[in-house]
């Protein structure tokens, strides 16, 4: 009953939302009241400014926040986790029935100050003081904020394709959008600057005080973090581009600053639970997707102990069980007693921005598709297999990646056989250089989504950029036949609080859509075409 009120009361406070942003001025106030004297001495004037957003690209607290920023929509998209908690009736994101409360969030943790959000304004607000100040290696401060800020946005402009970013920093333009195609082009030359100017700054440690991440301030990993991010996008838009994407991939594979291949990107949580740990073990709001049971149960992989608890009840006591989203459930007791999520997350003290292992699929696809310095596309898969294995502390890589049987298995719904699901193709573990480029990318991004759990957001949009792996389509679409249920769900509509304060821009934004502002309209990179 408890947590039943404690959402009810987050899902009205999010339906009310009325944000502010008519006048989008960024505050830019010390909440603490210390001086602008004592705010500008070890540039704290600037530095302070990096704490709000290293919090909001992914929102660890309050966890409710978490849950309508990423878990009640790309982590169920994507296939990774479903919900056993009928929500509104069951008339809800599962059921293709968009909650514009509920995605409010996705939005308000980039743009909105007053929601305790603000990527954008606290990026802009780093450029301000940085213009106003005067000392040594003060610009860096831009650069590294320019990183964060393509790291938030790219994850925003994959959920809803136009956003406000590169007219953001003018407040007489700040409420206008940029199609997907120019915002992804200003990331590209936002990465490229950053980390061409940064190399000066290696070694600088002034930004130290005020780095979340792992890398403790250490700006040289700072430029293998922008260049790796620069790969991660220049795969995602290698079909709706090609040249663009070679172009800039390639930059990446030969540059000076390097890619995250023995290093993952971690974040500092500051003390807190992560919330996906809160949201299925002390709400049971999420449990194990269909998906991950038939993939991890047909490849007989052991991460699957890693990233879920096995069942405790129903007749299903020790089995790894699942649940497919989308599907009627009546009440949340139905399949409260599936597989919950990992213990590894309990403890986990840190938010994963990326992973090496990500890392080495990005390399095996650039190898794929024939790009100079990608190496190997099988040592790279391989690789890639061997960096996940190693993170969660999993023994039997040899023999799991010599498997060349074993295949994603069906999946029987245990409450309500109409569940039940073939698995749609028959994709194997060990790397098969001779099979087709198709089979191979299947295999590639297979693994890629194995590994990059439980990061939800990255998974939805490779499956929507390559149709892999192939997630399981719902038995209940709400949509009122705005999302096709086998094309399946391709972006989130904008939310009410900018139709309500920026209508014009937003009619404006929908103009750059390939079609209406719905779930079912496909976003610039995600052209539904061939992957080769």
């Amino acid at each position: 009953m408890k947590n039943t009120i404690t959402y009810i009361l987050v899902s009205v406070l999010a339906i009310g939302l009325t944000n502010c942003t008519g006048d989008f001025e960024d505050k830019n106030t010390d909440p603490h009241g210390i001086s602008d004297e004592s705010l500008k001495q070890k540039f704290n004037n600037i530095g302070t400014k990096f704490a709000p957003m290293f919090s909001n690209v992914i929102r660890a607290e309050p966890a409710p926040n978490f849950q309508l920023q990423h878990n009640l929509n790309a982590d169920v998209f994507s296939g990774y986790m479903a919900s056993p908690t009928p929500f509104a009736g069951n008339i809800n994101n599962q059921t293709y029935s968009l909650v514009s409360g509920w995605n409010q969030f996705i939005w308000s943790d980039a743009y909105d100050v007053d929601d305790g959000g603000g990527v954008m304004p606290y990026a802009r607000g780093v450029h301000e003081q940085v213009e106003l100040s005067e000392g040594k290696n003060i610009i860096m401060y831009t650069y590294l904020s320019d990183i964060i800020k393509v790291m938030a946005m790219h994850r925003i402009s994959d959920v809803f394709g136009p956003i406000r970013y590169t007219k953001f920093d003018d407040y007489g333009t700040t409420g206008e959008y940029d199609s997907q195609e120019v915002a992804y082009k200003a990331f590209f030359a936002d990465l490229e600057k950053a980390i061409d100017s940064l190399k000066e700054f290696e070694g600088e440690p002034q930004f130290e005080a005020f780095d979340q991440s792992f890398f403790r301030g250490d700006v040289a990993k700072w430029r293998t973090f922008a260049n790796t991010l620069r790969l991660r996008l220049a795969i995602r838009v290698s079909k709706v581009d090609p040249a663009l994407a070679k172009t800039e991939g390639e930059k990446s594979l030969s540059s000076d600053a390097g890619l995250l291949e023995n290093e993952d990107m971690l974040i500092d949580m500051q003390g807190f639970v992560h919330p996906l740990w809160t949201i299925s073990n002390d709400w049971g709001d999420i449990r194990m997707s269909a998906e991950m049971e038939s993939v991890l149960k047909g490849f007989n992989d052991g991460r699957v102990e890693k990233y879920f608890k096995p069942a405790i009840g129903g007749g299903i006591e020790g089995m790894y069980k699942g649940v497919r989203m989308g599907v009627d459930i009546e009440a949340k007791s139905q399949y409260l007693e599936h597989s919950s999520l990992g213990e590894y997350l309990k403890n986990q003290a840190f938010k994963v921005w990326m992973t090496s292992a990500e890392v080495y699929f990005l390399k095996a696809e650039a190898a794929l598709r024939g790009w100079d310095g990608a190496g190997d596309a099988k040592e790279n898969y391989e690789n890639g297999v061997r960096a996940s294995f190693a993170q969660h502390g999993v023994a039997g890589v040899d023999e799991y990646l010599a498997d060349a049987t074993s295949t994603p298995a069906d999946f029987v719904d245990a409450i309500n056989p109409e569940n039940n699901y073939e698995y749609p193709g028959d994709v194997t573990i060990a790397y098969n250089s001779g099979g087709s480029k198709e089979e191979q990318l299947e295999q590639i991004i297979t693994q890629k989504w194995i590994a990059m759990y439980p990061d939800g957001q990255e998974a939805w949009s490779e499956f929507r950029r390559t149709g892999y792996p192939r997630v399981f389509p719902v038995v209940i679409n709400n949509s009122g036949g705005t999302i096709d249920t086998e094309v399946q769900i391709r972006r989130i509509n904008f939310v009410d609080s900018e139709k309500n304060t920026n209508n014009a821009n937003v009619e404006k934004a929908i103009n750059y859509l390939s079609g209406p502002d719905t779930g079912g309209t496909r976003l610039w990179w995600d052209t539904g075409g061939p992957n080769f």
